[in-house]
C-alpha cells in the first residue's frame, strides 16, 4: 500500500470517506488551540488559492463556501462575533474604500508604503 502524505488540517468527514472506500489513513486530533489556529490560517491560504483559480460562477460558489467554512472555524476559535466582523468591515471600508471605481495601480512614488506584496525588509 502506497502512502500519500498530506500533513494538513482536513474536514471532519474526510477520515470516514477514506475508510468507507476501503482505504486506510492516520489522523491526529489537534487539541492545542494555537496549533489548530495556525493550521486554520494555512487552510485559509489553500482555500483562497482555490477561489482565485475559479473560472465559473459554480466553481466560485463552491470555493467561496470552502473558504467561508475555514473562516467560520477560525472566527469561532478566536471568539470573534458577527458584530465584531461587521464593525471591522465598516472601519476597513471607511479607511480603505471599496472597489467600485475599479482602479488598477501600476506604480506609486510612495517609498514608505508596504503592501501585502512587498517582501519583508524591502520597499
Amino acid at each position: 500500500m502506497a502512502k500519500v502524505y498530506y500533513n494538513k488540517l482536513v474536514r471532519d468527514g474526510i477520515k470516514s470517506k477514506i475508510e468507507a472506500n476501503g482505504e486506510e489513513c492516520e489522523v491526529r486530533v489537534l487539541s492545542d488551540e494555537a496549533e489548530f489556529r495556525q493550521e486554520l490560517l494555512k487552510k485559509v491560504r489553500e482555500e483562497a488559492e482555490g477561489l482565485s483559480m475559479s473560472r465559473s460562477r459554480e466553481d466560485f460558489l463552491a470555493e467561496y463556501a470552502d473558504l467561508m467554512a475555514v473562516l467560520d472555524a477560525l472566527t469561532q476559535s478566536l471568539e470573534i462575533t458577527e458584530a465584531d466582523i461587521r464593525v471591522a468591515l465598516t472601519e476597513n471600508v471607511a479607511k480603505k474604500g471599496l472597489f467600485k471605481e475599479r482602479h488598477f495601480l501600476h506604480w506609486s512614488s510612495d517609498e514608505n508604503y508596504k503592501s501585502n506584496e512587498t517582501p519583508q525588509g524591502l520597499k
